[in-house]
């Protein structure tokens, strides 16, 4: 299980989001390829799949992850990410509420709240979160999420609160740098990495993220 100090989170700074539209390999398929290449977060995302499919890729994916060393996080599903010994949950703003879940969690895993605006990222901080996700930076197909926040957004969440903060939407190998120079702590992406040569594209960023925050 991940230690509550995020410490093997946040060093590599990059999570892999599942998204069985942007490619044609199963989720345990692209989950692999993505730690072969350097990956070390996993965050489980498959909407539209019955609770049991989860709950069973889930548990596929904990064995994985743990091969590997890297942490997985579940989205929306607490339970199931209790139920297969995942190391945390991400949570959106229509799901269990942040304190509800610490009950189903426990203390000692993670919860990530997906927040859109500076009232949401505070009171997700309030309300006992871990880590928020803040998006979509950029333009982003993978999901609808809104029009782009934009950098200066993304700089203003990382002042106004004290946890981590993981970006998401649009981020690739050519804007990631300034997405760590605005303060943030990680990023996630999906399409631009799944889309294509995963093992190509998902070992660049892993590369370029490296160079930067060793710089």
């Amino acid at each position: 299980m991940a230690e509550k100090s995020h410490k093997g989170l946040y060093n590599g700074g990059l999570c892999l989001i599942t998204d069985r539209h942007s490619c044609s390999l199963s989720v345990v398929e692209m989950a692999y390829i993505a730690l072969k290449s350097g990956i070390r977060w996993i965050q489980y995302r498959d909407k539209g799949r019955s609770r049991l499919e989860v709950f069973r890729t889930s548990l596929a994916l904990r064995e994985l992850t743990r091969d590997f060393g890297a942490c997985l996080i579940i989205n929306d599903y607490a339970d199931i990410a209790v139920a297969v010994g995942a190391d945390g949950v991400h949570l959106g703003q229509e799901d269990l509420p942040t304190r509800e879940a610490r009950k189903v969690m426990g203390r000692d895993r993670i919860i990530g709240i997906s927040t859109h605006n500076r009232d949401e990222a505070r009171r997700a901080e309030t309300d006992g979160a871990d880590y928020i996700g803040f998006g979509p930076v950029f333009q982003t197909g993978t999901k609808d999420a809104g029009p782009p926040k934009g950098i200066d957004d993304l700089r203003d969440i990382n002042r106004s609160v004290g946890i981590p903060v993981v970006a998401i939407g649009g981020i690739d190998i050519d804007n990631c740098c300034p997405v760590f120079e605005s303060g943030a702590s990680a990023v996630a992406a999906a399409s631009s990495i799944l889309s294509g040569d995963i093992h190509h594209k998902a070992g660049c960023l892993v590369d370029t993220i490296g160079r930067y925050r060793s710089a």
